[in-house]
């Protein structure tokens, strides 16, 4: 068993990434001496509030957005929310009716949201998704309705990895009066978001997933919508999101999404050969089975999800932690669920084989020999655990 200082191979980047050293020194003045508030009108304050915007811009930037689009939250989940919620109540105000699209792959802050409000009577479509988690746009063409108020599917999922054409998605969604949110968090900084002419009219972003603070994200809202805040006090974000900012979360965001960008081709290609290097190899071990696109260009290069028969997830998980490796078995935020992944389960998969399954996503940290290690401990742990706990 490792010491709790040991160096560990880190791949679980789809859950957080470590904090970028050009954000993190960033951070550190507003943290200390520039702690103004950026509303007040005095010099410090003054600092503060330009160093707002500028993190605007750099978010801004990343998401193919523009700045005063850019809405500053405490992270990816409350975006979602605020996206779903004052995207329905703007749709409704406009004679639309409480119907929302999504798919059943989408991350909790959303699957769950989108649960709550049909609790409060909003009706609520599922798009059917293929086997390997793939969405059919002409699905989306045959169940919206005339006054369907809101779509939302995720640019790329956090546990399979599979990228959705958000582009063709919004076209149709948009063409038929519907508002169109995109959940971005997983694709911000590993695949371009500019989706040219059909543009979202809500996108999510979560500053911890692009390697910045914990703790603050954004919503990039279309700037002619009137939206109505979840929360009451203040004029600040807009008015969208009362309450002062985390200057210093802003800060690390905004560089973090300027490295980002600077980086995105550089190390979505690097990390993307990785991908397929331990791919290629964890496919070889038997009964081994991918869950996702089987195309490694329909997914972002970081990620790759396998189920491994008889051998239950989180002991596979377990056995790899006590190795000094982090991987995952689904969304961070549904660790210590019992349940199996709601993602593959929506592909088909029964109870018994979702429960089998590894999330690995690599980051700008990963190397090709961590991969070769951890290709090279699987075929023993694999052993052990059916061995062991054997399934059925």
């Amino acid at each position: 068993m490792q010491p709790e200082d040991a160096p560990r191979i880190y791949l679980d980047h789809n859950a957080t990434t470590p904090l970028d050293a050009e954000a993190r020194a960033a951070m550190l003045p507003f943290l200390e001496e520039r702690f103004g508030n950026p509303s007040s009108v005095h010099r410090a304050g003054r600092i503060a509030r330009h160093a707002v915007e500028q993190a605007r811009a750099a978010v801004a930037a990343l998401a193919g957005a523009r700045g005063e689009e850019v809405v500053f939250v405490s992270g990816g989940t409350e975006a979602d929310n605020l996206a779903l919620r004052a995207g329905l109540r703007a749709a409704r105000a406009q004679g639309r009716a409480p119907h929302l699209v999504l798919s059943p792959l989408e991350h909790p802050a959303v699957r769950e949201c989108a649960a709550a409000l049909a609790r409060e009577g909003v009706e609520v479509t599922e798009l059917p998704v293929d086997a390997d988690g793939r969405i059919d746009p002409e699905d989306l063409r045959r169940v919206l309705r005339p006054d369907t108020s809101l779509v939302s599917i995720q640019a790329a999922n956090h546990e399979i990895g599979n990228l959705y054409p958000v582009a063709e998605l919004c076209a149709i969604a948009q063409a038929r009066g519907a508002l169109f949110h995109c959940d971005a968090v997983q694709a911000a900084g590993k695949v371009p978001l500019d989706s040219g002419a059909a543009r979202p009219d809500l996108l999510s972003l979560s500053a911890h997933k692009v390697y910045g603070p914990k703790g603050i994200g954004a919503l990039c809202a279309r700037r002619d919508l009137m939206l109505e805040p979840i929360l009451s006090g203040g004029h600040q974000e807009r008015g969208w999101r009362p309450g002062t900012e985390n200057v210093a979360g802003i800060v690390g965001f905004g560089v973090a999404a300027e490295v980002a960008r600077r980086r995105l081709a550089d190390d979505a290609a690097r990390i993307a050969a990785l991908r397929d290097r331990l791919e290629h190899a964890l496919l070889r071990l038997p009964g081994a089975r991918l869950n996702g696109d089987p195309d490694p260009a329909g997914r972002v290069p970081g990620t790759v999800n396998v189920s491994f028969d008889q051998a239950e997830g989180e002991l596979v998980a377990m056995n790899l932690d006590l190795a000094g490796v982090c991987v995952a078995t689904g969304a961070a935020c549904s660790s210590g669920s019992l349940e199996p992944s709601p993602v593959l389960l929506a592909l088909g998969r029964s109870r018994a084989e979702a429960a089998c399954s590894v999330r690995f996503s690599l980051g700008r940290g990963s190397t090709a020999a961590e991969v070769d290690e951890v290709a090279s401990m699987l075929p023993g742990i694999l052993e052990r655990v059916r061995r062991l706990a054997p399934l059925g």
